[in-house]
Protein backbone atom coordinates (compact mmCIF):
# COMPACT_ATOMS: atom_id res chain seq x y z
CA UNK A 1 0.00 0.00 0.00
CA UNK A 2 2.76 2.36 0.66
CA UNK A 3 4.30 1.70 -2.33
CA UNK A 4 1.24 2.43 -4.45
CA UNK A 5 0.32 5.90 -2.36
CA UNK A 6 4.49 6.85 -3.16
CA UNK A 7 3.77 5.83 -6.63
CA UNK A 8 0.88 8.21 -6.97
CA UNK A 9 2.30 11.39 -5.06
CA UNK A 10 5.13 10.96 -7.51
CA UNK A 11 3.00 11.40 -10.41
CA UNK A 12 0.91 14.11 -9.06
CA UNK A 13 4.09 15.96 -8.27
CA UNK A 14 5.09 15.07 -11.65
CA UNK A 15 2.02 15.96 -13.06
CA UNK A 16 2.20 19.67 -10.98
CA UNK A 17 5.44 20.68 -12.33
CA UNK A 18 4.92 19.46 -15.78
CA UNK A 19 1.71 22.12 -15.67
CA UNK A 20 3.97 24.53 -14.09
CA UNK A 21 6.40 24.29 -16.55
CA UNK A 22 3.86 24.72 -19.20
CA UNK A 23 2.15 27.84 -17.78
CA UNK A 24 5.47 28.98 -16.86
CA UNK A 25 6.04 28.44 -21.24
CA UNK A 26 2.98 30.39 -22.14
CA UNK A 27 3.48 33.41 -19.99
CA UNK A 28 6.79 34.19 -21.26
CA UNK A 29 5.46 33.75 -24.35
CA UNK A 30 2.63 36.06 -24.39
CA UNK A 31 5.60 38.60 -22.69
CA UNK A 32 7.83 37.85 -25.59
CA UNK A 33 4.62 38.33 -28.48
CA UNK A 34 3.96 41.62 -26.04
CA UNK A 35 7.29 43.20 -26.08
CA UNK A 36 7.32 42.24 -30.24
CA UNK A 37 4.45 44.26 -30.48
CA UNK A 38 5.45 46.95 -28.25
CA UNK A 39 8.54 47.17 -29.92
CA UNK A 40 6.62 47.49 -33.37
CA UNK A 41 4.74 49.66 -32.21
CA UNK A 42 7.35 52.18 -31.46
CA UNK A 43 9.10 51.55 -34.73
CA UNK A 44 5.76 52.79 -36.41
CA UNK A 45 5.72 55.87 -34.05
CA UNK A 46 9.30 56.90 -34.90
CA UNK A 47 8.87 56.14 -38.65
CA UNK A 48 5.85 58.36 -38.58
CA UNK A 49 8.04 61.29 -36.55
CA UNK A 50 10.44 60.95 -39.16
CA UNK A 51 7.82 61.34 -42.20
CA UNK A 52 6.37 64.41 -39.92
CA UNK A 53 10.05 66.13 -39.83
CA UNK A 54 10.92 65.67 -43.36
CA UNK A 55 7.42 67.10 -44.12
CA UNK A 56 7.93 69.90 -41.97
CA UNK A 57 11.51 70.58 -42.68
CA UNK A 58 9.66 70.01 -46.78
CA UNK A 59 7.55 72.69 -46.00
CA UNK A 60 10.00 75.15 -44.99
CA UNK A 61 11.78 74.60 -47.74
CA UNK A 62 9.42 75.66 -50.17
CA UNK A 63 8.28 78.56 -47.88
CA UNK A 64 11.77 79.69 -47.80
CA UNK A 65 11.92 79.27 -51.52
CA UNK A 66 8.51 81.48 -52.22
CA UNK A 67 10.24 83.61 -49.82
CA UNK A 68 12.98 84.00 -52.04
CA UNK A 69 11.05 84.15 -54.92
CA UNK A 70 8.82 87.00 -53.63
CA UNK A 71 12.27 89.38 -52.70
CA UNK A 72 13.47 88.71 -56.28
CA UNK A 73 9.99 90.04 -57.89
CA UNK A 74 10.42 92.82 -55.18
CA UNK A 75 13.79 93.76 -56.35
CA UNK A 76 12.18 93.69 -60.15
CA UNK A 77 10.06 95.83 -59.37
CA UNK A 78 11.52 98.44 -56.96
CA UNK A 79 15.03 98.13 -58.45
CA UNK A 80 18.21 96.69 -57.21
CA UNK A 81 18.46 99.91 -54.48
CA UNK A 82 14.44 99.87 -53.76
CA UNK A 83 14.86 103.52 -54.52
CA UNK A 84 12.29 104.23 -57.22
CA UNK A 85 9.81 102.20 -59.05
CA UNK A 86 10.62 100.93 -62.53
CA UNK A 87 6.80 100.05 -62.82
CA UNK A 88 5.05 102.43 -66.50
CA UNK A 89 1.65 103.57 -65.00
CA UNK A 90 0.15 104.43 -68.36
CA UNK A 91 -2.35 107.32 -68.47
CA UNK A 92 -5.71 106.61 -70.79
CA UNK A 93 -7.55 109.82 -71.94
CA UNK A 94 -11.10 109.28 -72.26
Amino acid sequence: MRCLSQEREQQEKEERERIAEENLKRVEEAQRKEAMERQRKEEERYRELEELQRQKEEAMRRKKAEEEEERLKQMKLLGKNKSRPKLSFALSSK
